[in-house]
C-alpha cells in the first residue's frame, strides 16, 4: 500500500522534474490545447523509461501514470500562459 507522502513525494518529484518544467515549457510553444497536454504526456512517458534505463521491468504503472498527469497539466498550463499572456 502507498503512503500518503510516497504519493505527494512522487507528485512534488514529477512537478519540479522534466514533465512539469518541459512539459511547461512546450506547453507554451503552442497555442493548441490538445497539442500542448500530448506534448506534456509525451514528456512524462519519456521521462520515466529514461529514469528506468530504458528497462520495461523498472517502470512502475504508478510512477508513470503520476509522471503522464502532471505532464498533460503542466502542458495545459502552459498553454493558458501563453493564451493569457497574449492578450494582455
Amino acid at each position: 500500500m502507498l503512503g500518503i507522502l510516497d504519493l505527494l513525494g512522487t507528485i512534488g518529484g514529477n512537478i519540479f522534474s522534466l514533465p512539469g518544467i518541459l512539459g511547461l515549457a512546450l506547453g507554451m510553444m503552442t497555442r493548441n490545447w490538445i497539442l500542448a497536454a500530448a506534448m506534456g504526456g509525451v514528456v512524462g512517458v519519456v521521462e520515466t523509461f529514461l529514469f528506468a534505463g530504458f528497462n520495461m521491468a523498472e517502470v512502475q504503472m504508478f510512477d508513470l501514470a503520476i509522471a503522464v498527469l502532471v505532464g498533460i497539466l503542466a502542458g495545459s498550463l502552459g498553454c493558458v500562459i501563453r493564451h493569457k499572456g497574449a492578450t494582455v
